[in-house]
């Protein structure tokens, strides 16, 4: 989607509103002994209250209003029967659109204390996505978000996983540009223009790479094993940097 008036940017910032609302009020609702099923539970009726539908539910007739990957699940976990527990990571991601608009965002969350190193993990993937979203902006090159990610992860002792990218949003949950790479590449010559809409969305690892499906076509997780977080906001290019859409408020 390319943003060409005020009115499309203010049914971009509704809809980022309320899945940024609606993801945040579903963390503080977590605790020790809640299925992962009725945590989305809480997401549906949020996201239904304000007349939203689930994007991976409406697009790709997914199990769930929202994705929720707990441990070594790290994407498109099924809600379920799965208990959460203290010191157990939690990724909440909830997209959805309303009159035609989507956006989409995710944030890794710690339910209680856990060890240093997730808690460093977790702190350090806000950043890569902050890095990421500092090199929005008309007329840059699509690569040097993950270019900047990928110096970032790789001073401080991470690796990236390869196969789950930023992508294109706003009249559809996947749309045009296509799939954005969050980690170094060569050879991709696109650049942003002025109102693209696009996710930023790192997925930061203690030394996984790969992202691979399980028994239920839907969660992934890391190969190698490892801890993986994700955070992620829908942004919109400017002549000034970005706008970032999927605020609370």
């Amino acid at each position: 989607m390319t943003i060409t008036n005020e009115d499309d940017l203010d049914s971009l910032r509704e809809i980022g509103r309320i899945v940024a609302n609606t993801m945040q009020a579903m963390a503080k609702a977590m605790e020790p002994g809640m299925t992962t099923r009725e945590l989305d539970g809480i997401g549906r009726e949020l996201l239904e209250r304000e007349g939203a539908i689930s994007a991976p539910e409406s697009t790709y007739d997914f199990p769930g209003a929202t994705c929720i990957s707990v441990n070594e699940e790290i994407a498109h976990g099924i809600p379920g029967d799965r208990v959460i527990a203290t010191g157990d990571l939690v990724n909440i991601d909830v997209s959805a659109s309303r009159n035609g608009t989507f956006a989409d965002t995710g944030a890794t969350f710690r339910l209680g204390p856990v060890r240093p190193s997730l808690d460093r993990l977790c702190r350090d993937g806000k950043r890569a996505m902050r890095i990421g979203i500092a090199q929005v902006g008309h007329d840059r090159p699509l690569a040097g978000i993950g270019n900047a990610i990928g110096r970032f992860a790789s001073e401080h002792g991470y690796t990236l996983i390869r196969n789950l990218a930023s992508h294109g949003i706003g009249r559809a949950l996947h749309e045009e540009p296509g799939e954005i790479a969050t980690w170094p590449t060569r050879g991709d010559k696109r650049r942003m223009h002025k109102g693209l809409v696009l996710t930023v969305e790192p997925f930061l690892s203690t030394g996984g790479i790969w992202a691979t499906g399980g028994a239920d076509d839907w969660t992934l997780y890391s190969q190698p094993p490892a801890p993986v977080v994700q955070y992620e906001h829908t942004v919109v290019a400017t002549d000034r940097g970005a706008i970032v859409v999927t605020l609370p408020g």
